[in-house]
């Protein structure tokens, strides 16, 4: 664990997997800017090595995150840099590649956001949630106003975003922001479980699966459906595909390349 008082955002890569872990766990794992750049970095490293497939986001100590150490942050100013993989998946440059959170303890703010940019999340019993920003006099500005709605619905999202007030894991899962509730200490062993199973699989499929349902929810239905033939036909011509129909005949796991 790091005791830099700014804080820290480490990787490690087992195989197709990045492992990326916020540390800072004395202050609660809170942001600072440094760890925001570092954080964007680690999503950047995930995006353009070709052998990294999938992510897990991780946190150490007893906390995922308290949320921004907003006197280190002006809030006008963006949060990450031109060039960098957006670890919100809001702007500029977006990943293509799945990410498996595993959030426990508290994660409040952007650790909700973090956790609602993944594509799958595990959540330990006894996490405390709260999107508290109006608490502050702030709104909440790396996706929960899109992505709370987006999932739950416009009174439940509504329910937490203008009170501020604390959640828990059931009604987490409930309103779909977590797809799995386990025992305390276990959160990061499912996660990083998920990723390996999803790391396991073709991954150009595993892409244009992702980006097929990205498009139906960002620009609807219809788009969706008019990409689908330009990415079947980019499939089919893959190496993976034939790959996946000899061992489909042969009756074993796919092993796959990426091309």
């Amino acid at each position: 664990m790091s005791d830099n008082p700014e804080g820290r955002v480490t990787t490690a890569a087992h195989g197709h997997l990045l492992k990326i872990t916020i540390d800072r766990p004395a202050k609660y794992n809170g942001l600072t800017p440094t760890m925001l750049r570092e954080l964007a970095a680690a999503y950047t490293l995930l995006e353009r090595e070709d052998e990294l497939w999938c992510a897990v986001l991780l946190a150490e100590g007893k906390h995922f995150t308290a949320g921004l150490e907003l006197s280190k942050f002006d809030i006008t100013d963006p949060l990450i840099e031109p060039g960098q993989v957006d670890p919100l998946d809001l702007q500029g440059v977006r990943r293509t590649k799945p990410v498996v959170a595993a959030v426990h303890g508290i994660c409040f703010t952007i650790g909700i956001e973090l956790m609602l940019a993944a594509d799958v999340v595990v959540a330990e019993r006894g996490v405390r949630f709260a999107q508290l920003e109006v608490q502050r006099g702030l709104m909440a500005y790396g996706g929960a106003t899109l992505r709370m709605v987006e999932r739950a619905g416009w009174g439940n999202a509504m329910r937490y975003l203008l009170t501020g007030d604390e959640f828990d894991g059931a009604t987490a899962l409930r309103l779909g922001f977590v797809q799995e509730l386990v025992d305390e200490g276990q959160g990061r062993a499912k996660a990083i479980e998920i990723a390996e199973r999803i790391a396991a699989q073709a991954p150009l499929a595993v892409r244009a699966s992702r980006r097929s349902a990205q498009l139906a929810v960002e620009q609807g239905p219809a788009a969706a459906i008019a990409a689908l033939p330009e990415q079947l036909a980019s499939l089919a011509a893959s190496e993976d595909f034939a790959e996946g129909v000899r061992s489909f005949k042969e009756r074993r796991a796919g092993r796959y390349s990426g091309r």
